[in-house]
């Protein structure tokens, strides 16, 4: 399931109505859960459902066939937020999501977010990798733009981010991308990129970082106040950590060796047991499943939009769609920041 240390203190939550929160969703009265649920993604003039469905297990633990089911619910709970990456899969899940998009006729209803930067065909932000990029993403996903494009910083460590905003600037003036986000960048680095768009560059006004209750590192401090004062909308990944945060498994003796098991292994100490009993017994309380906890804790974070969500059955996508219209109170938070200590 869906992927994103040092606990949160109840000062860098928001918790109560969902008019407490900047970004949250305001449901149609009497309408199922999810139906017509949108909220601003930053400044991009997107509007995107409280919880991105993403790809990276696409063409790799699943075929076609379940991914078209997986996103059929997605769409039916009223999601209409997809993300993946050139380098998923090889490429296998944008070629998924294209075929989805093309045989639902459903691509003017989406917005689309890939990353780029990773695939070893085209890897790096350089101006001739990157538009070879954006081209090859084009071509497997049957669309004639990407409406978020998340640029991998840490694929490529020698080109300026200068140079490489200037080629963005090219592929929004052409129409390929509608808005720029950022992955793997620094504080110092988003500043930089501000500076630089206040000379005429295109913005970055996405952030997606690896983010969830357990894992807090890559997100707090400066990252964290930059893009709260840009006004940065945050889409953060690995928001189940590797899946751990579902609840399904609990002990080491469940877990397979493999790359997968190792990630959720890694959760497996007292800390995250403890963190994720805190969850169940809210869960409970609240009458949702744990994963949606873990959801509900990122949506009360300043600054986040939709998490992203990587699932491999239809019921995941059932079980964290509950997430987005629940709300923990600052007792809550207060709980969960205490057991993450």
């Amino acid at each position: 399931m869906g992927s994103l240390d040092v606990g949160t203190s109840p000062t860098q939550t928001r918790a109560g109505s969902a008019h407490d929160h900047p970004s949250a969703p305001i449901p149609v009265q009497g309408a199922p859960l999810g139906t017509a649920v949108r909220v601003p993604l930053g400044e991009t003039g997107l509007q995107v459902f409280p919880l991105i469905l993403g790809g990276a297990e696409f063409g790799w633990h699943v075929d076609m066939t379940a991914a078209h089911g997986i996103l059929d619910a997605y769409r039916a709970c009223g999601g209409n937020a997809v993300h993946t990456s050139d380098a998923y899969a090889a490429g296998r899940s944008e070629h998924i999501i294209g075929q989805w998009l093309r045989g639902r006729g459903v691509r003017d209803e989406i917005v689309l977010g890939v990353r780029v930067g990773t695939n070893p065909d085209h890897s790096g932000l350089s101006s001739v990798n990157l538009i070879r990029a954006v081209e090859s993403s084009l071509t497997r996903l049957q669309t004639d733009r990407i409406d978020v494009l998340y640029l991998d910083a840490a694929s490529d460590r020698t080109t300026r981010l200068e140079d490489t905003l200037a080629t963005a600037e090219w592929l929004v003036e052409a129409g390929k991308v509608r808005a720029l986000g950022s992955f793997g960048h620094s504080a110092a680095q988003l500043v930089e990129a501000r500076i630089l768009a206040s000379a005429g560059y295109p913005r970055l006004t996405v952030l997606d970082v690896p983010f969830n209750v357990l894992r807090q590192a890559d997100y707090d401090g400066d990252l964290r106040l930059v893009a709260g004062a840009q006004g940065i909308a945050v889409t953060p990944s690995q928001a189940l950590e590797h899946g751990y945060l579902a609840g399904a498994f609990r002990d080491r003796s469940g877990v397979a060796d493999s790359v997968r098991g190792g990630q959720l292994a890694a959760a497996m100490n007292r800390r995250g047991t403890r963190t994720l009993r805190t969850l169940d017994r809210i869960g409970t309380e609240l009458s949702i499943p744990t994963s949606a906890v873990a959801i509900a804790w990122l949506r009360a974070q300043r600054a986040v939009v939709a998490p992203i969500v990587n699932v491999y059955a239809v019921r995941h996508v059932d079980e964290l769609v509950q997430g987005v219209g629940a709300r923990l109170s600052r007792a809550h938070l207060a709980e969960i920041a205490r057991a993450t200590q």
